[in-house]
Parts: C-alpha cells; structure tokens; sequence
C-alpha cells in the first residue's frame, strides 16, 4: 500500500472495534459481541474539519477513542501523518500523542476538581518533560488561557469556579498545550447551553485559522455541525452512511438516514417549521450485539427494497466525490 499524500493528516482503513460480552462467575466465557464500529474508512486533510455525526450508539466516540488508541482496534488501519499507529503500544504511542489531543464532552467531569487553572492546563507540560524552567511554564500557561478567551489570573482558581462555557475552555487550553495537529472533539458543546454554543464553535474556528489545526468534531446535531464542518460523514449503526462536503450534505442528502436527519433539524421560522411536514424514523435503532443483515438502516428505511434486506451495500464513491452507501445509488 502507497503512504498516505502529505496534506492528509489522518487516514482510517476498515476500522473495526468489537467489545466482547462474558457471562459466567467463576468460568467466564463469551457469549456475543458488541460491533461498536464495525469497517469504517475515510481522510482527513490538514487544516479540514470532519464532522462526524449520527445518533447515540452509533460509534462516534468509540471511532474518536480508538484514532487516539485510547481502545484496543479489533482489525482496520490507522495512519496518522504517514505513520501507521495501528498496532502501537503505549510507548510508541507517546510522543504522537503530543501531536493529537482530545476535548472532552462535559467540561464538568473532564476537569480535576482538586487541582487549580494552572496545574490543569499545564499538566501536558509537566508530563511530556516540558515544564523545567517555571518562568516559561506560567508564561505558557498564562499564553493559552489568552488563547481561549480567559484571563492569566484566572490561573489561581478551582474548575468550581467558573461557568460551563468558561471549563470547556479550560479543556481547550489544555488540549492546546503541547501543540498538537489533531483535535478530536468528542460533542464539545452539547452539554454547553445553546447560547454558549455558538461561542465555542466560533472559538473552535478562530483557533483553527490561527494555528492550522485539523479537528474531527463528534456531535448528533446536525445543525452545529453545518457550521464548522468542511466534510461530514454520517455514522449509522458502527458504519458510515454517507461522507459529502457540507454542502453537497445539506443541499442534496442521498442516503434516506441523512435525508431523515436533517428533517429532524428544526427551522427557526415557525411557518415554514409548520409547512414542511413532519419525515420521522420509525422504529428505534438496532442492538449493535445483532445488527440485521444486509443494509443496517433496513428496518428503519421507508424506501427499503428486498436487496436491502440481504445485501449490505459498500461506501461507493459518486461522481461529484461524495461517498455513499445505499443501493439506491448503486
């Protein structure tokens, strides 16, 4: 297999992560299988962002997890600039782990309540062998809490002390330190209130253009999505549906879950709210222990067909360059 181009941050081949289900007190042995993710490919180019969407228990955060190989990968390839970080151990994994970080969905939990500003967001520095000189260590720390949006004096107080907004950018700051390529942002603001959410994504997007980043942004609203992402693969059942251009995706959805998703979006003008009708799921989502046969949206599908019941269609890449798998596109 050729190395991945040079602008292309991060390359997923196949990707499978399946958690196996024991029973038993004494003997315990295997009894099923949790497809978390089961064969999920796509690229992510330098400077892009991917949104990465579905429903919960689609895969998401497992898919997020195992790129940091925070997860044991059950089959699949993970490249990430060039190198292929599949089957590394902890070891190996450190000094890319500089290069790729993670912000965490609920900057409540994520943050160490005993632990001050600065020990938070300088604890990367600390553990990476970057913190000898302690002028340089608070001046750092002092430069990404400006980075965020913070005062350097906030450095000297508790996470208790401050709003859901401002801990979510602590977690930024944090995620900043050691300067990485990759973000992976795992829901970043779903448990923000909405009028907080805009800012972060707009902070999301400042930081982006200035230092270069590359992010993969996990949420389940399309809505926040379409304003950040450049692509955006939708994820269904521990495999992905569709990956288009953020606008090929709202303009002209192909695969009927998309179509569905996007329909749940709520319209701000109540009329036109009222007027478009109402094109709900039916159904809820299949256990990922037994996902049906042939395509997995099947049961759920209001223009399934009888191929669909028992053949599961590829990701085909489409003229204009989206990728989708449905065999009503086949």
């Amino acid at each position: 297999m050729t190395a991945s181009q040079p602008d292309t941050v991060l390359k997923v081949e196949d990707l499978k992560i399946h958690f196996p289900i024991t029973a038993g007190a004494i003997l315990r042995k295997q009894v099923g299988t949790v497809k978390a993710v089961d064969g999920v490919s796509f690229s992510v180019a330098r400077g892009e962002t991917l949104g990465l969407v579905g429903e919960s228990g689609c895969g998401k955060s497992t898919t997020g997890l195992a790129i940091l190989r925070m997860l044991d990968i059950t089959d699949g390839r993970i490249e990430f600039e060039g190198e292929d970080i599949t089957r590394h151990d902890r070891k190996r994994m450190r000094p890319i782990r500089r290069r790729m970080q993670m912000v965490y969905q609920d900057p409540y939990g994520s943050l160490n309540p005993r632990m001050k500003v600065a020990d938070i967001v300088g604890e990367p520095l600390v553990v990476h062998g970057m913190a000898s000189d302690q002028d340089k260590y608070r001046a750092r720390v002092a430069d990404l809490l400006r980075m965020v949006g913070l005062l350097p004096d906030m450095a000297e107080r508790y996470p208790h002390e401050f709003s859901g907004g401002q801990r979510q950018r602590i977690g930024i700051a944090r995620a900043l330190a050691l300067e990485p390529t990759l973000l992976i942002c795992d829901e970043p603001v779903s448990a923000l209130d909405v009028s907080i959410q805009a800012q972060v994504v707009n902070l999301f997007m400042e930081l982006q253009e200035r230092l270069g980043l590359t992010y993969i942004f996990i949420a389940h609203d399309l809505s926040v999505v379409r304003h950040i992402s450049d692509r955006i693969a939708v994820m269904y059942l521990g495999r992905i549906a569709e990956i288009a251009t953020r606008v090929q995706l709202y303009k002209d959805p192909l695969h009927p879950y998309t179509q569905a998703l996007l329909a749940a979006v709520p319209i701000a003008d109540p009329e036109l709210e009222a007027a478009r009708g109402a094109d709900i799921i039916a159904g809820e989502i299949p256990s990922a222990m037994r996902p049906p046969p042939g395509c997995r949206f099947h049961t759920r599908c209001p223009r399934a067909m009888d191929v669909c019941k028992a053949v599961d269609p590829p990701l085909i890449e489409m003229a204009d360059g989206r990728a989708v798998a449905c065999h009503l596109h086949s």
